[in-house]
Formats: C-alpha cells, structure tokens, sequence
C-alpha cells in the first residue's frame, strides 16, 4: 500500500515532534452502532448577521472556512440541554428501555459549570440508572468517549452505552475576535453502542495527545490556574485563544498521519473506505488533507457550511446526518476523524 506524499507534524511544525511519537493503532471489534441522534439550536447565526453586527467580512469567512451559517444556544440553553435533545433522539430512534443504558460518557469542552458533571446533569434529564462522566479532549471529545465506550462494550463491563459529544462554543469565543468567532457553532450528536459481530466495529483507531502544544489552542482563565478576577476578564483571557496558523497546519499533518495510520494497520486502502466523517472544523483542512491522501471528495461528507465546527457535537452530528441522508449502510466502512486543543486526536476505521 503506497501513500502518496505524507504529510507529517514533523514537516510542518518542528523537529521535536516526531510522528513516530504516536501511540501504536489498536482494535475494538464485537461493538455496534446501534442508534444516532443529534441536535442544533434553533439560532441561524449568518455570515451576513456577523457582517452586519460586528463588520466581519462574510466573503473572507466563507473563502478562509467555507461556513456560510452557525447555530448558537439560546440564553436559556446551556451544553447539557443541546446534549440531552440529541440524546432523547438517539433513544428514541433505537427504540429500547432506557433502563437498559448502563454507561453514559459525555465528551465536552464546556460544561454547564466545573461541577457536576455535564453528564450527570444529563443523566438525570434522562431519568438513567448508570454511570456517567464527561471526557475532556476538546474537539477529540467525542471520539475518545465513543473509543472509551466500545472498549466498555467489548470487554463485558456494559451492555449498552451512550456517548454523546456537544458543546456550546458560542459562549467561550471571543465575539470581537475575527479570527475565530465565525469559525464556531453549537450543537450535540449521540450514538448508542452495544455487542455487534465479531466483524462490526472499530477496525483499527488511533488515540493519543501531544501536550507540547496545548498552548496553540486554550482558555486561560477561569480554572485553578488563573481563577477569574476583574483584571483577567478585562483582558479577554475567559476567551478561547488559537495560534489558528499553527493549529492548521497541525490538523492538516495530524489528519493525514492518522488515517495512514489506520489504514495501514487494517490493511485498507483509501478506496476501501466508504465514507470518511472527519471533525468539521475548517474546509481547508479538510481539503488539503484528504487531496494529499488523494481521497476522492466524493466520499467526504461535510455539513461544515451550515453548523461550523461544533467541536465534540461535530462527528456525532455528521454521524446521524450522513445515516439520515442513507450514505452509511450495513457493513459499511467509516473512517472517523477528530482532533483539536491538547493537542489531541481520535481516527478510527469502524465496519457499521
């Protein structure tokens, strides 16, 4: 199997990265999707409207992203709310007893508050009887929890879990701050795993972190390290900072590296793959990654224009759309895709 042209962090950020570093692919077979559901609010938020109210240039939006709309919360909505909508569809979508959920992991990046849990609020919402906690990997959240939970599956300890990822960007995101205000937008997507066959499943993923560059991509205040004060409010530093040129070229690299990764442990090639759902966080990155891998954008799907990047509700939400559009069918092979702040990443090659 030849890949042509490989495009490694290494390459593009600096010689101490070394992609050798990753950790080794894995598998997680005998697991099923059994169920999708997902939930956007109900504000359209347009390039136009951020045009209008803060003089953004839509067409640079649309040129340097290629989002033309967003979702944001309403103010009486806060991320477990988007969660527990998307959730409610996926249960009901499955049709089974809710009593039957005996593990439900939550990936966000912003919680309603420190503590609880966002997914213990969830799971009273749910009226459940199981574990719950969320996982934090930014916009890797879902795919560690969904990772995390198929492990639960296929090792016996849970019947039938429930992952969910969703986050509310719009109240992290600096309004005033061009460069990363238009790229985000809410949202909440939720799967249902349980036993599959033997051949269902995650066929190969990788998982891992490089902390040496959680700088490109934080919040600075507003936890132990820097509790919030007049001064670090007044400075914006409650706001989310992205190094966006170095984060970019990271993702291209990361996306790239990984799904060679996956497909060389699986023994796939690109054209075996038949639908790839990466994290939609820009269309660039998407492009230039998938064009290196020489992967036709046909089997890309993107809902990227309408929703921006929704960060942990971004896979989830391309999940349930790609199922509810009829492009994922029995037996189908998924490569999933989903990376951010940590710096960290989950790609992973799943047989429906």
């Amino acid at each position: 199997m030849v890949f042509p042209g490989p495009m490694h962090a290494v390459d593009l950020m600096n010689e101490e990265r070394s992609p050798s570093a990753r950790p080794r692919c894995r598998s997680l077979t005998g697991v099923r999707v059994l169920a999708t559901g997902s939930y956007v609010p109900d504000a359209v938020v347009t390039n136009e409207h951020l045009h209008q109210r803060f003089g953004f240039d839509s067409d640079w939006i649309v040129k340097r992203t290629g989002i033309l709309e967003r979702r944001h919360a309403l103010p009486h909505q806060a991320t477990s709310d988007l969660c527990y909508e998307a959730a409610k569809r996926c249960i009901e979508q499955a049709n089974v007893d809710p009593a039957d959920i005996d593990l439900l992991l939550l990936g966000t990046f912003t919680p309603d508050m420190s503590f609880p849990s966002t997914a213990c609020l969830v799971q009273d919402m749910l009226n459940l009887n199981c574990p719950a906690v969320d996982l934090q990997a930014a916009c890797a959240g879902f795919m560690y929890a969904f990772i995390t939970g198929a492990a639960y599956v296929v090792s016996g300890v849970s019947d039938m879990a429930l992952i969910i990822g969703g986050d509310c960007n719009s109240r992290i995101v600096n309004p005033d701050d061009i460069k990363t205000y238009p790229l985000f937008g809410d949202g909440a997507g939720a799967v249902l795993l349980t036993r599959g066959r033997p051949d269902q499943g995650i066929i190969s993923y990788s998982m891992g972190a490089d902390g040496s560059g959680g700088d490109l991509l934080s919040r600075p205040a507003c936890g132990s390290r820097l509790p919030p004060t007049p001064e670090l409010l007044e400075k914006g530093l409650h706001y989310m900072f992205m190094d966006g040129r170095a984060v970019f070229r990271w993702a291209v690299a990361i996306l790239c590296d990984t799904i060679q990764d996956v497909l060389r442990h699986s023994g796939l090639d690109q054209e075996d793959i038949d639908l790839y759902l990466p994290h939609q966080a820009n269309i660039r990155i998407i492009n230039a990654a998938t064009d290196v891998l020489h992967i036709s954008r046909n089997k890309v799907f993107n809902n990227l224009e309408r929703y921006g990047n929704t960060s942990a509700g971004s896979i989830p939400l391309i999940i349930d759309e790609a199922i509810q559009e009829n492009r994922i069918h029995d037996n189908d092979l998924v490569l999933m895709s989903g990376f951010g702040a940590g710096l960290a990443w989950g790609t992973a090659i799943v047989r429906w």
